[in-house]
């Protein structure tokens, strides 16, 4: 196994269906521009509530990947 740098980044995911989406949501859509995601951490979970019922789910994530060499 070679060595690695990584970079991390900041990212907020949302969904009105769940955190896993959420979490997905933001993953999926970051791969687009970002290269060699290799990981991610959950480090904030949040919800906005709406005429009593949970409206959206918002999650922060550290995502990192690897810096070419």
């Amino acid at each position: 196994m070679s060595n690695h740098v990584y970079k991390l980044v900041e990212l907020v995911g949302s969904s009105t269906s769940s955190t896993d989406d959420a979490i997905r949501n933001a993953i999926e859509t970051a791969s687009k521009t970002i290269r060699r995601i290799d990981w991610f951490e959950v480090t904030e979970t949040r919800g906005h509530v709406a005429d009593g019922k949970v409206a959206h789910f918002q999650v922060t994530l550290k995502v990192g990947f690897r810096v070419e060499p």
